[in-house]
């Protein structure tokens, strides 16, 4: 006698994918957060930025703001 669980009739399971499929999900995942974080800190940095005009020109920070200027 045949078993009732053995008859498939619908949708086929999937099979898990393998240590090579799950290693590239996790790097493709990991340069996503990698590049979002990055484009977050840009929008970020680009916001907090001063407006041109003169008071842009009056800021005076650069590079070398933190030493002297002699």
């Amino acid at each position: 006698m045949r078993s009732s669980f053995a008859v498939h009739s619908g949708l086929k399971l999937i099979r898990t994918p393998n240590y090579r499929q799950q290693a590239s999900r996790r790097r493709l995942a990991v340069i996503c957060a990698m590049l979002t974080l990055a484009l977050a800190s840009g929008v970020i940095g680009a916001l907090s930025m001063p407006a041109h005009g003169p008071a842009a020109a009056q800021v005076g920070t650069g590079p070398f703001s933190y030493f002297p200027s002699e």
